[in-house]
Order: structure tokens, then sequence, then C-alpha cells
């Protein structure tokens, strides 16, 4: 079993940046790609970014690439989403997420679940 945690999330304002943390706790981080989903009320959970076991892949929505930074520390346990230059539109809960695939970008695939955090930008 893998449980995650998420932290970071608030309240900014549009063109500000948030950075995301997700502290797992499980002895074979290494072994799970990780990723981050958001959600809207009414609407589906969407991938927003994901890499690698390794760190050699990486992934991101076409919405947020150029903006969002995904980052994983296999020391700390630990994977980060820096978010930047943010928009009303990325307001959602945003998930950590955990597959035991060596690379994965659909919900599907992946197999543990953060409680969220989340993440309000204002106009």
């Amino acid at each position: 079993q893998v449980q995650l945690e998420e932290s970071g999330g608030g309240l900014v304002q549009a063109g500000g940046s948030l950075r995301l943390s997700c502290a797992a706790s499980v002895r074979t981080f290494k072994r799970y790609a990780m990723g981050w989903f958001r959600q809207v009320p009414g609407e589906e959970r969407t991938f927003v970014a994901g890499m690698s076991w390794s760190g050699a892949n990486k992934a991101y929505a076409d919405s947020v690439r150029g903006r969002f930074i995904i980052s994983r520390d296999s020391a700390k346990n630990t994977v980060d989403l820096q978010m930047n230059t943010l928009s009303p539109e990325d307001t959602a809960v945003y998930y950590c997420a955990a597959s035991r695939l060596e690379y994965a970008t659909s919900r599907e695939n992946y197999h543990f679940w953060g409680q969220g955090t989340q993440v309000t930008v204002s106009s």
C-alpha cells in the first residue's frame, strides 16, 4: 500500500505561483511512477503532470505545459508540482497519485491517490 499526502494548496492571485508537495509513505518509492491530477466540481478528474519512476520521462497536459513543473526527490519520498503563471482556470482540487507502472499518464493506470488539496486562483 502507498499512502499519499498533499500539501501546499491555497489561494493565490492570477499570475502568481504555488508549489504543491506530496509525501509518499512507502519504502519502494523509486518503483512508482508519480502524477498530479486535478478536478473541478461536476467534472472528471484530469491528468496534469506525470513522471516515470526514474525521472527520465515527464508529461504535461497541454493546458499547463510551460507553466507547471513536476519533480521528485526519491531520498525524501516526495513529488512536487511547481505551478507558475496561474490563472482562474487552474482552480481545482489537486490530487497526487502513484502508479505501479514505470510510467503512466492515464487516470486508470494510477493505483493510489491522496486526499487532494484545494488550489484557488482569483482574478
